[in-house]
């Protein structure tokens, strides 16, 4: 099988990771979402952003989920798959996201300690729209 290689530079991260055991492998996943900002548009109102679901393996995803934290400026280096699924009523839902073999930080540490205290005393936001299908509702 070929796989597409993907390096994506100077992206933050769109969402808190979450970390998880997967049944029948060792270790954890961690998952997120990373906010691409397109070369195309770069510098130019508005910028056009992309966020693409991504998806970490072993101890870098345990340290990935200790470090980062929604908005975390990362390079992430991997390998394009396609998370089509059919949903419950019959409907094919097409999409892709990014397995990372690679992944750098970017923030200093002291933004990165910045960042968490700031999330650590924000209260949690209820969700205002109507509610999203979990991972668990998605059958990969």
């Amino acid at each position: 099988m070929a796989f597409v290689r993907v390096e994506q530079r100077n992206a933050r991260l769109a969402s808190a990771i979450r970390l998880e055991q997967v049944n029948g492998r060792d270790g954890l996943v961690a998952r997120g979402t990373v906010n691409v900002i397109s070369n195309v548009r770069r510098g130019s109102e508005p910028e056009e952003a992309t966020a693409i679901p991504w998806t970490l393996w072993g101890k870098q995803a345990e340290n990935a989920a200790e470090y980062l934290g929604k908005g975390s400026r990362v390079n992430v280096v991997g390998r394009l798959r396609n998370n089509n699924y059919t949903d419950a009523s019959g409907i094919t839902v097409y999409g892709y996201g990014i397995t990372c073999e690679e992944i750098d930080y970017l923030d200093s540490k002291a933004e990165a300690e910045a960042r968490r205290a700031r999330q650590a005393s924000t209260p949690p936001k209820a969700p205002a729209g109507p509610a999203t299908p979990s991972d668990d509702d998605i059958p990969f």
